[in-house]
């Protein structure tokens, strides 16, 4: 990354994009989302791309605890938040991905021509995570290392994998610059001088052959703002049981014309990731059907439990236990049934609302029936029946939710006999799905 998180840098003197404003004084932190960019130049000063960065306010420094965290948060804003075309224009934007982030879904929601994937140095280049940086290539990504500093076996061992490499000016010894330089050019990669603070590192970069440049030399980073995006929790109750029953495209677009703000992100998602349509949609019809319902569960779930609570987010217990109970179903959906891509869904959802009686304060039978719930995903939750509702008993037994006597395992281990599927949740593998769906969890719980 460009900046040391304890920089406390002064605002850029760029304009912000419009729509995107700038916090009014004494504003409540709490109505904005804010979003951090740093311009990277080309060698003739012009602009080549920005690095987006994670800001929990106004301040323009980053407080960060968790980079996975940071790094959802960069994601959704930029997408969800602000919007792709207001924060990037037409450049591209380098977010950062740690270990956590490799392997997980919020990297298919970045548009591989928008998006460069910048590789923290807190990633250990196994065979594991090299295979993975040749499935993101071949997906479209750009790959860049970050923080690079030496000349070591590790970075020649990785150098055919990626596309960039960001040499860190105020890590890296001036002896070594001209042969790590030189290595990263004769591989043929992109070569960006990062952290250039003075006229002279610039001109010794340049005299290098570096290909790009960034660091306070040349800007701070700038802090962006927007309103956040509120929306009623009823109507994404609504919209969910929608997407749980199958609705037809007719009535999920006459359900999102009645709810403007999910419209604003449903657009600005589709809009901005890797669709593959070469044009912007403006038609919510249309964004229905290049979206699809899969992506729309995604983010409606997301925003259901996010919004309406006095904590925040990754606070409040309720928003873990669900986050974290849709995510271990659809997981052990998964493993009960490899090829059955709708169970998974429907377990998935069924996650979602066995928890929205509790949002509305009422009981789940009088809540889903309201709804008129696809009956496979009304009996689950109310009845405990079919292999969804052992499923959901599991689930609840994992997570402490449970009403009745049962661990996780001896659930399961009990199903075995009489369905098919649940003898392959043998205790290790629901304490590893467990673990997962934590990580999924923390990993998202930015995404508002």
């Amino acid at each position: 990354m460009s900046e040391p998180f304890t920089a406390k840098a002064k605002h850029g003197a760029a304009q912000v994009l419009a729509p995107v404003t700038r916090r009014v004084p004494g504003a409540d932190e709490a109505a904005f989302v804010y979003l951090g960019r740093q311009p990277i130049l080309d060698r003739n000063g012009a602009l080549n791309a920005y690095e987006l960065l994670f800001r929990s306010g106004a301040h323009n420094y980053a407080q960060v605890s968790d980079d996975a965290q940071a790094t959802a948060q960069v994601v959704a804003r930029t997408i969800g938040g602000i919007g792709v075309s207001a924060v990037l224009g037409h450049y591209r934007g380098y977010v950062n991905i740690g270990p956590d982030l490799l392997y997980d879904d919020i990297v298919h929601l970045m548009s591989p021509d928008r998006f460069v994937l910048e590789i923290l140095e807190t990633v250990t280049f196994d065979a594991r995570v090299l295979r993975r940086l040749g499935e993101l290539r071949r997906a479209g990504f750009q790959v860049a290392l970050d923080d690079v500093s030496e000349l070591s076996e590790a970075l020649l061992s990785v150098l055919p994998h990626t596309d960039i490499v960001k040499i860190d000016f105020l890590l890296t010894p001036r002896p070594e610059l001209p042969a790590l330089a030189a290595t990263v050019l004769e591989a043929g990669k992109t070569l960006i001088a990062e952290k250039v603070e003075t006229r002279e590192d610039f001109a010794l970069a340049r005299e290098l052959g570096f290909h790009l440049f960034q660091g306070y030399f040349f800007a701070r980073p700038q802090v962006l703002a927007a309103p956040r995006n509120r929306s009623s929790r009823p109507a994404l109750l609504r919209l969910l049981a929608l997407l749980a029953r199958d609705a037809g495209i007719f009535e999920l677009e006459a359900e999102l014309k009645r709810n403007p703000n999910v419209v604003v992100q449903l657009l600005r998602l589709v809009n901005s990731s890797a669709f593959g349509l070469g044009r912007n949609i403006a038609s919510l019809r249309e964004a229905i059907i290049a979206t699809g319902t899969r992506q729309i569960a995604r983010w409606a779930q997301l925003l259901l439990y996010a919004d309406g609570g006095d904590l925040p987010w990754r606070s409040d217990p309720l928003v873990q236990l669900a986050g974290t109970r849709s995510r271990f179903m659809e997981l052990a959906a998964r493993w009960m049934r490899p090829s059955d891509e709708e169970f998974a869904d429907a377990a998935f959802m069924t996650g979602i609302f066995s928890l929205v009686h509790v949002v509305l304060g009422t009981t789940p039978a009088a809540t889903l029936d309201r709804l008129g719930l696809a009956p496979l995903i009304r009996d689950a939750i109310v009845e405990h029946g079919g292999a969804l509702g052992t499923l959901l008993r599991i689930a609840q037994a994992a997570d402490g939710g449970a009403e009745e006597g049962g661990d996780a395992a001896s659930i399961a281990a009990a199903a075995a006999d009489g369905a098919a599927g649940f003898a392959a949740l043998t205790p290790s593998v629901l304490a590893e799905l467990n673990l997962s769906a934590a990580a999924w969890f923390g990993a998202h719980a930015g995404m508002e």
